[in-house]
């Protein structure tokens, strides 16, 4: 019965991802116009990364469900896969580029909205999209690590790969810069290129930090829960 529940909020979650990026494309911003639309804010590609990982989620759910009882080998296989890509994305993309986002949108945004969120943009995102692209990633993020175990790659592989995505953003942002002569975001506007490469510097150490920190607390709540378990069965015993 404990899996119905989780099913049903991974459900929720994904059409509430659906239901702010349909709102968010439908959105008539001149930054929508220009080279790599929204394409080039990590916001954005933040939105996608966790509307496809909580489609995976729920398309494990689903097969999970539809090869109850069977004994066929090829869909044991493919429910593997499906549960290894679930862990991988998890582990990879969802959790430390969401984590990333929230946290540094709003402390950038508590210490001069300016450098990230011009306030011009309020005329074209209500309050609640904006909560919705930069605040509700993190809880549903947790929720789901709480509600189901992951299984974390090696951590020099995992490394490696968060490194790969930083270091590609970071190239796609300088090639928007190269071809409008417009960085993304204000605050790189207003730093030296030292300091940018400083600044991107840190932020990668920061995502892979936000890597090691999931890694930590999936193994945290995990252990937790089965210290509970084997504390309860000790009872019934």
């Amino acid at each position: 019965m404990a899996l119905i529940p989780s099913q049903v909020l991974r459900v929720a979650i994904l059409l509430s991802y659906f239901s702010i990026l349909c709102n968010y494309k439908a959105i008539d911003m001149p930054a929508h116009q220009t080279y790599g639309g929204s394409w080039k804010f990590l916001t954005f590609i933040d939105l996608v990364i966790q509307a496809v990982f909580f489609g995976v989620c729920v398309l494990t759910d689903l097969s999970s469900l539809l090869t109850k009882g069977s004994e066929s080998q090829e869909q044991e296989r493919q429910l593997r896969k499906l549960i290894g890509l679930r862990d991988w994305m998890m582990a990879v993309l969802a959790f430390p580029v969401g984590v990333f986002v929230v946290t540094m949108f709003w402390a950038l945004y508590l210490y001069d909205r300016d450098l990230v969120y011009p306030r011009l943009l309020d005329n074209f995102i209500p309050q609640w999209l904006n909560h919705g692209m930069h605040t509700t990633v993190l809880p549903f993020i947790i929720i789901e690590m709480r509600t189901t175990h992951h299984q974390y790659p090696s951590r020099p592989c995992g490394l490696i790969a968060v490194c790969s995505f930083a270091v590609g953003y970071v190239l796609w942002m300088c090639w928007v810069h190269h071809v409008t002569g417009v960085w993304v975001y204000p605050l790189l506007e207003q730093i030296s290129p030292l300091a940018k490469v400083a600044f991107f510097s840190c932020l990668t150490v920061l995502i892979n930090i936000y890597y090691v920190l999931g890694e930590i607390l999936n193994s945290y709540i995990w252990d937790c829960s089965k210290c509970v378990l084997d504390t309860d069965k000790a009872k019934a015993d």
